[in-house]
This record gives structure tokens, sequence and C-alpha cells, in this order.
């Protein structure tokens, strides 16, 4: 019988109440069933990160409903299990928690198996945050009502987001909204936090939200800031499109000191050539500012190449005011599309030129394809190419190569920094982020060591974003574990084939519900939408 195959057989056997194959593992009589606390779980043996930057020790994790109930050695003299999971040689950890997500074709599908997320649950992923880059609802209640209703495998942690806010009082107008509308942002803000929001998320690149003043921006945080949520941004500019990348990076440390909350900054990086090599003096900003009390965190993916739409990457935030129609219009006036055209050959140039953007979207003739390689089949140049797949597509994803590796080693290095993967639709980050960090910035290059990367993938990311009792493997804590493979725990997907699932989770539970096991799903989705608490009296 293969190594495997008897562990196969030896969960069997304890899942039964069979313990005479513990007696042979340990070498040492058991205490009669009687005299053993009744659990769900015992994950014996193995590694256990617990979350924190402490060393690794080999321990128990015994799971009962929900909770964690112990954490230490000989859990077997203590309890009495259904299940009893060898983790011998495996890691165990909390449930990875990505903080920065786009989840919506999985969690919000009507197909019950694609609400299992997947995707990220073989990364290790027990809880995901969305409603990012400005895109969360303030109907708070209702997205919790919808999930308990329908079920999701991975919990779920929701911002109020700018972009909706904006939308709802002023459309897609580019000016700046009356003393009136305003507190109709406000409120909605207010709403959103109130019904369990865990702050105030902004996409400042993305119109209508980059229309706005920095005052305005203060003046919607300062609403999450009151009920003790969070900023998290994606600054207005990652690169040289606006302000550029250090000025973005104060105007977000001054939202959050003037609306007094915690900062956040959104997948951090120097984006295109322009910045490359910048990463030091963004540092720099944030390091004064953490050592002026001020607190600020960040997020970061592995990957060199980032994800966004052709028109985001590429269309003037003027062009775009009005939405698609007005857009359309604008391109179809000779004198206004000569304009676009212009801008475009910038943001191009920016961007690292036509081979540095990978179009992504799934099931197209040109899928897989670089924008040279599109434009050189059309036999037209690559601004035209740009603009003839903006005319007939509504939106066309691109993987945009654009980071410098020394920029992303040397902010990845930073205490500050947890893991993401602003996980999207056509790019391998969606299934294979926290995978690939581990793969390539610990195992092969140690960029970070172990206890850092699943530190700043599970306890520092709880504690950044508030979840309560989630991030640690602790008594009391929510069941959120995780046991993967340290030889075989690696990314499949890449740019080429971005959605196939990640190897080397064994084992995951959500609040206590084996969601994979033995490597493989369960079906069940014990996920939860969860709640913040707002400031005692902040709400009525």
């Amino acid at each position: 019988m293969s190594g495997n195959s008897f562990i196969r057989t030896l969960r069997g056997l304890m899942s039964v109440g069979v313990l005479s194959g513990v007696i042979l593992l340990t070498g040492c009589a058991t205490p009669r069933h009687g005299q053993l606390k009744a659990v769900d779980t015992i994950i014996h043996g193995g590694t256990v990160y617990d979350g924190s930057t402490d060393s690794p020790v080999t321990a128990d994790v015994v799971i009962s409903g929900d909770r964690i109930v112990y954490v230490g050695p000989d859990a077997r003299t203590r309890f009495r299990a259904r299940d009893v999971v060898d983790a011998r040689g495996m890691i165990v950890a909390p449930g990875f928690i990505d903080v920065h997500t786009h989840p919506d074709t999985y969690v919000r599908s009507k197909d019950a198996d694609m609400r299992l997320n997947a995707p990220w649950l073989f990364q290790g992923v027990s809880t995901v945050m969305i409603g990012v880059d400005g895109g969360g609802t303030p109907d708070v209640a209702d997205e919790a009502a919808w999930f308990r209703e329908h079920g999701v495998g991975t919990n779920l942690a929701a911002y109020v987001g700018f972009g909706p806010v904006r939308k709802r009082v002023l459309g897609m107008s580019s000016r700046a909204p009356d003393p009136q509308e305003l507190e109709r942002m406000k409120a909605l803000v207010a709403k959103g936090m109130c019904e369990g929001a865990f702050g105030f998320s902004t996409g400042l690149f993305y119109a209508p939200q980059s229309y706005s003043k920095t005052d305005e921006v203060i003046a919607l945080a300062h609403e999450a800031a009151i009920r003790g949520g969070i900023y998290d941004s994606h600054q207005r500019d990652e690169s040289s499109y606006t302000i550029g990348l250090l000025a973005s990076t104060r105007e977000a440390l001054e939202i959050g000191r003037k609306a007094g909350l915690p900062v956040h900054i959104a997948h951090i990086k120097a984006l295109g050539v322009d910045v490359h090599g910048l990463a030091g003096e963004l540092i720099k900003l944030i390091d004064a500012a953490r050592r002026a009390g001020q607190k600020v965190t960040a997020d970061q993916y592995p990957w060199l190449a980032s994800g966004t739409s052709l028109g985001a990457a590429l269309l003037p935030r003027w062009a775009v005011v009005g939405g698609r129609s007005e857009l359309l219009r604008r391109m179809a006036d000779p004198k206004q599309l000569d304009k676009i055209r212009t801008d475009v050959r910038e943001n191009l140039r920016r961007r690292g030129g036509s081979k540095s953007l990978l179009l992504t979207t799934a099931d197209r003739s040109w899928t897989g394809k670089t924008l040279q390689q599109v434009a050189t089949g059309w036999q037209i140049n690559p601004v035209e190419a740009a603009l003839r797949l903006v005319r007939k597509n509504r939106r066309v994803q691109v993987a945009s190569f654009n980071m410098a590796e020394a920029d992303v080693r040397k902010l990845m290095r930073q205490p500050w920094v947890v893991t993401s993967s602003d996980g999207n639709d056509g790019h391998p980050r969606q299934y294979a982020t926290f995978p690939k960090k581990y793969v390539k910035y610990v195992k092969k290059t140690g960029t970070v060591s172990l206890v850092d990367f699943i530190h700043r993938s599970t306890g520092l990311s709880a504690e950044i974003v508030g979840l309560d009792k989630r991030g640690y493997l602790r008594k009391g804590y929510f069941a959120d574990v995780l046991v993967f493979d340290p030889e075989h725990f690696a990314p499949k997907a890449d740019y080429m084939h971005p959605r196939v699932l990640s190897a080397g989770v064994v084992d995951l539970w959500v609040n206590g519900r084996k969601v994979i096991a033995d490597g493989s799903l369960t079906g069940a989705a014990p996920g939860r939408f969860l709640l913040h608490t707002p400031t005692a009296g902040t709400c009525q």
C-alpha cells in the first residue's frame, strides 16, 4: 500500500471512531472515550503557523462547531473527534484572507457550484474582501441577505464604494456635488457602514470617481471614520497619468489624516516605465506617515502584469465622461477622435508599448494575443487597433506588463504589505496568487520568509480590515483552517492559461466545515457574509 493510500485508509478508520490507528502512530495508550471531550475534528501533528510572527510548532488543532477549541500538543489525550486528520509533514495555517478581490463571476453566479468560489479555495483562501476599487454597494444589508439565501464557499466581507455612491447621486457627470448632493452621498456611505461595511473604498483612477476632488473624498471617508471603518483606495495615479505616483500617495495619506481613519493602499505598485524605480520613494512616504502616528498599510499581488480593461488602461478620462454612449459620440467626431488618438498613444507609451498589453477576454478571436499582434493581423497601427476594440466591445480585459521586478520585491519586503490577488477574470492571479507568491518569493528567492508570508496572508490582513476572531489559529477563533503540502503547493495558471486551479491544498475548513478534503471539493458552502460592527452610538 502506498503512503497516501495508507493515510487515506487511516483517516477512514479514525472518522468512525476506530482509534487503534492512533495507538499505532503514537505508541501510547488512549484514555477511555468517556474521559474525552467530544469534538468534530482533530488536525494532528502538522507544522502549525498560527498566523502571527511566532516560529512554527508541531501541534494539534481541534475544531468543534465553527470554532477552534484547542491548539497544542497531544489533543487526542483530551478530545474524542469524529474526524482525525493526519497532518504530519503538512503545514497547518489559518485560511488565507484575500483583502482585494473581484470574484463576482463566481460568488454571484446562479450556479451553486460556481458560488463555491473554487479559484480561491484551491489557493487556501477562506475569506475575500469585495466592493474594492470603489465598487461596493451602499445596500450592504441587501447583499448580506442575498448571500445568506444563496450560499457561498468562502467568507465575504464588503466595503461601501465611492463609485455606486457617486453614480447614484451624480451619474457619470464630471462636476462636483453641490452641498445637498454631498449630504446625500454622505448619507449613502453612512448607510453602508451602519449595515456592516468594513470601510469606504475608492478607485480614484476610474471614472466617475476620478472626477472628484480630494475634499469630496475626505467628506465621504469621514462617514466611515465615525463608524470605525478604514479607507481602502486604488489611488488616483499609480503611474504618470495625472498627478503622478508620489503625489497620488500623498493624497491618499491626506485623505486618511483629515478624515481620521486608517489608510490602506490597494495593490501597491509603480506602474509603467515613467515610475519604475520609485518603490523606494513610495516606501519613504509611507514610513514617514507611520512614524508620525498614522495607520497606513497596503496590499500587493506577486505578478509583473496588472489586470484591467483596455479602456481604463488607454482612454483619457475626459473621453468617457457621461458613459459609453458619450465616448462613442466623441469617437465619431474627427477633431475629438484626433485628440483621443494622441492621448491613447501617450498612455500606450506609458504602459510599455503595444507588446506589453495581452488581451485576455475569454473566447474571442484575439484572446491570448498582444495588442501588437492584433494590430499586425489587422494591418493597422496599435492605436487604431485599440480604438477598434473599444468601439466593438463594451469591455476588453487586458494583462498589462508594466511593473519592474526590483520594485515588486522591495515593496513585498515591507512589514506593512499584505497579500492580495486583485483576482479578476482573464488574469492568472484569480487562480494562483497565493501559491505563486509562496513558490517564487518564499521558496525560490527568499524575498520573504514563510512565517512572514503566512502572517501577511492571515493575521495581519485580519487586523487591517477588522475581521473579528479570524486570521489566527487560537482558541475561540472561527475555524478557518488550511492544511497544505509544502512540497506541492504551487500555481498552475499562467497568462495563456489563466483558469487552472492551483495545487497543494490538502484540506480547508471554512467556519468549521470542510470545503476541500484530500484535495477535492466537498460541495459544502459554509461561507458567511461577515459584518462589521459600527462604533457604538453612530448609527440610529
